[in-house]
């Protein structure tokens, strides 16, 4: 007789710990997040040490010109804040000055499209109110990755294939960086960045030279940031240089020094979801988060406790309350600083018990936002039907290696094929004390504009997601947050902190991070067994980035998802294309729950990795 107890097969084991745990997609920064606990410092100041390192190993997807939002629970505070690293448009980036230039959308590459760099920003007032470290203590992990190298995932390499042509024959800046010695660099080779490294090591010297305490230092850095040497170098690089974009054309930059001194990263409160003993937390209405929320309050009115996480029923009931939801995000969202969003309206029971009639047995093929008079505005969408359309050599703004479509129907396979579109970093902590953060890291990556030389790094390309219509909640405007797709989660269990969570992913973060919950609590999966399980996504709503085209009715699964899934999926009108087995996703996690301490992390790529004592 066998007294053990088989368990349902994961790729990697959830990792369960009382000290302390650190997922994020690349396992050197996981590393270093818990070399910073090991150190006594919180999973605030791992969380800093965390994001600067993955600035570093995984920079075609993420950078120091870039943005985040954060995500904390603070065990003394004894609640959950935002902390928004996300940068506003540049004064000189006007609807006008976009249609003077002749654009309708702002370029998803070059140097239009930068907002105000927020994720240093961000970190320095994580780490001033939330941490207890020093500023060198969690920054000297990164300067030595960027110092003496780190071996190059494959994933980076074939980005940096994605652009060779446009470094070389228009981003001299990053074809020195990127191309060493002239030549595509291979994968697992040793790749260094000492402008980086330099930048950050002169940042901290004269950040340190003021003198003072931990909190006087973490101050000066935000000034020589915002007000030094780098937003000089900024200015200068905006100023001089005409580059080439995804448009086509070379344009000249307007971000600014005047930009960067007026902007710094704030705090707010994070819109919430009853969903049973769940209260699931997103940053506010300037993210495409309200999504997942929304995706929950329709979906609470079908039992979905007895269905197949798998299966035709759960798939097909998700995408059709994903449609809606992101029918809404294109309609309603927009930086609540500027305009008002009907955020009450759009989470509540009878707006969604009226919305939720429009799921039917059917898939549908329209995108139809709900009717809140007096609030809103209409999204042109450009359908493309049959095979995913390939971007240009330079981009589509959005960071991860693409596909090729062959065959139609439950005979199309979906093949990597190196054309860059959509994707991040994110991390997910919890300390012995019980703070939890959760953050999505993104922009700046190597192939969103040419890297200033004198910095080591580029600048972000988030204006892209701007609407250039005045009417709209989501148009472009001085001073205004874009509408990011960048997501983290977290979720109290009974009114106690317990979820961190969060994956890369573009508009598909929000289609990931409810199948991953949904499947934990309604499946009674772990974590490792929520992330694993077979995935999809839908491309039904245009994508927030350039060119902001849509695919009505079509859904995208892995292999893994069963034929007769497949059949039934396609029997009720969804337009079915598959995908390589493991490649929906990239989701991390976190859990506190009693004692334990759970994480878990994406197999997919082998880039996510969690670790735990």
């Amino acid at each position: 007789m066998s007294f053990i107890n088989p368990a349902r097969f994961t790729t990697r084991p959830e990792i369960t710990g009382t000290f302390g745990v650190v997922a994020s997609t690349h396992w050197i920064a996981t590393a270093v997040g818990m070399g910073i606990l090991e150190r006594d410092g919180n999973a605030f100041d791992a969380g800093v040490a965390t994001a600067f390192t993955l600035q570093i190993v995984e920079p075609h997807l993420n950078g120091p010109g870039g943005d985040v939002p954060i995500m904390v629970h603070s065990a003394g505070k004894g609640q959950t804040e935002v902390i928004c690293g996300q940068g506003v448009a540049p004064a000189g980036l006007t609807i006008a000055h976009c249609r003077a230039l002749g654009l309708d959308l702002v370029p998803g590459t070059g140097l239009l499209a930068p907002c105000v760099p927020g994720t240093f920003d961000a970190y320095m007032l994580l780490l001033r109110d939330y941490g207890t470290m020093s500023l060198r203590a969690v920054l000297e992990p990164a300067i030595s990755y960027a110092r003496h190298g780190y071996p190059l995932i494959e994933r980076i390499v074939a980005t940096i294939r994605t652009v060779e042509a446009l470094f070389r024959e228009h981003w001299k800046t990053s074809a020195d960086l990127y191309l060493p010695g002239g030549r595509l660099p291979l994968p697992g080779s040793r790749f260094r960045n000492p402008a980086l490294a330099d930048t950050y090591e002169r940042l901290l010297r004269e950040a340190e030279a003021g003198g003072g305490g931990r909190e006087a230092v973490i101050e000066r850095a935000r000034k020589i940031w915002s007000q030094g040497f780098i937003a000089e170098a900024i200015d200068l690089f905006c100023r001089t240089q005409d580059v080439m974009d995804v448009s086509g054309r070379a344009h000249r930059g307007v971000l600014n020094g005047d930009d960067m001194a007026r902007w710094k990263a704030s705090v707010e409160r994070p819109a919430e979801y009853q969903y049973g003993r769940y209260t699931v937390q997103k940053p506010g209405a300037w993210c495409q988060g309200i999504a997942t929320l929304q995706q929950l309050a329709l979906l609470k009115g079908f039992d979905l406790d007895g269905l197949d996480p798998a299966g035709p029923d759960f798939i097909h009931l998700q995408v059709e309350a994903a449609k809606l939801a992101f029918a809404d995000r294109d309609t309603f969202l927009g930086d609540p600083d500027h305009v008002t969003v009907p955020l009450g309206t759009l989470l509540s029971d009878a707006y969604n018990v009226q919305r939720r009639t429009l799921i039917t047995d059917r898939a549908s093929h329209e995108q139809r936002p709900g009717v809140i008079p007096g609030f809103g505005g209409a999204m042109a969408v450009k359908a493309v039907t049959g095979p995913r359309q390939a971007v240009s050599a330079g981009g589509a703004g959005e960071p991860t290696v693409g596909d090729i479509h062959t065959g139609h129907g439950a005979g199309e396979v979906v093949e990597p094929n190196g054309i860059t579109r959509g994707d991040t970093v994110h991390f997910d902590i919890i300390d012995r004390h019980g703070n939890m953060i959760a953050a999505t890291p993104s922009g700046g990556w190597l192939q969103s504009s040419p890297v200033i030389p004198e910095l080591g790094f580029c600048l972000g390309s988030r204006a892209q997601m701007f609407m250039l219509d005045e009417s709209h909640p989501a148009a472009l405007g001085l001073g205004r947050r874009p509408r990011t797709t960048l997501s983290p989660t977290m979720a109290l269990r009974d009114g106690k902190p317990y979820l961190a969570w969060g994956s890369p992913g573009g508009d598909q973060q929000d289609q990931w991070i409810p199948q991953m919950f949904l499947r934990h609590v309604h499946s009674g999966m772990n974590l490792q067994e929520a992330i694993d399980a077979p995935a999809w996504h839908t491309e039904h709503f245009p994508t927030s980035f350039w060119p902001r085209t849509a695919r009505p009715g079509v859904i995208v699964v892995e292999s893994r998802v069963s034929k007769t899934t497949i059949a039934e999926l396609e029997r009720r009108g969804h337009i079915v294309e598959i995908g390589p087995e493991w490649s929906e996703g990239r989701l991390v996690a976190a859990s506190q729950d009693g004692e334990f301490l759970r994480a878990a992390a994406n197999p997919r790529g082998m880039q996510g990795y969690a670790a735990g004592r």
